[in-house]
């Protein structure tokens, strides 16, 4: 099978479901998309779920590559982390598949594929343990830090974010701002502490 007409199928799949939804994107657009028989599609997926779930796991591959390449060892964690919420905001403002699945939005409508989309949200995550860990490694952040529950918390902090910009009034400015105040308020709490002064 001919990876060229795979992509082309998932351009298509991705363009038709970020744009009308599950439930109303049929695999007939998606084939017309790809300029490719409904058959064809077929012959690369099992069902139109299995399609979704392909679209969407490209996507996070994606997402995640994109921000593997902000973790650079020799900057302090906290100045990746401000530089990866920017990144994941941008990302999923352009990317509605890949935040509906980091918001659980596609659990409710394909409750059948509620592991599959936990495991692609678990490494949604990976990258910002990854920071954390180098964060402790490097004195930035406190030692006894939950790096998987801090992790988890960040990423739920960023999807707020998303969701505000999406369905509130407020203009760009001001939900980057709220964004920014609430990062570093949470920044503030990660960091390192010095012990207590030895009285001599």
């Amino acid at each position: 099978m001919e990876r060229g007409t795979h992509e082309a199928i998932l351009d298509s799949a991705t363009a038709c479901f970020s744009q009308y939804g599950y439930k109303k994107a049929s695999v007939d657009k998606i084939a017309a998309g790809a300029h490719v028989a409904k058959g064809t599609v077929y012959l690369y997926c099992d069902s139109k779920e299995d399609l979704l779930y392909q679209a969407v796991h490209r996507e996070l591959r994606e997402f995640v590559s994109d921000l593997s390449q902000l973790i650079d060892p020799r900057r302090p964690a906290d100045q990746i982390l401000v530089g990866m919420a920017t990144s994941h905001l941008a990302y999923l403002q352009q990317r509605p598949l890949a935040r509906d699945l980091l918001c659980g939005i596609l659990d409710g409508q394909l409750p059948d594929w509620k592991p599959q989309f936990r495991e692609l949200r678990n490494l949604g995550v990976q990258h910002v343990i990854e920071v954390l860990q180098l964060g402790i490694r490097q004195g930035v952040f406190a030692a006894d830090l939950d790096v998987e529950s801090t992790a988890r918390i960040l990423q739920e902090m960023e999807l707020s974010g998303v969701l505000l910009a999406d369905r509130t009034p407020l203009d760009p400015d001001t939900v980057r701002r709220l964004r920014q105040a609430s990062l570093r308020l949470v920044l503030g709490g990660l960091q390192a502490r010095p012990g207590p002064k030895e009285v001599r």
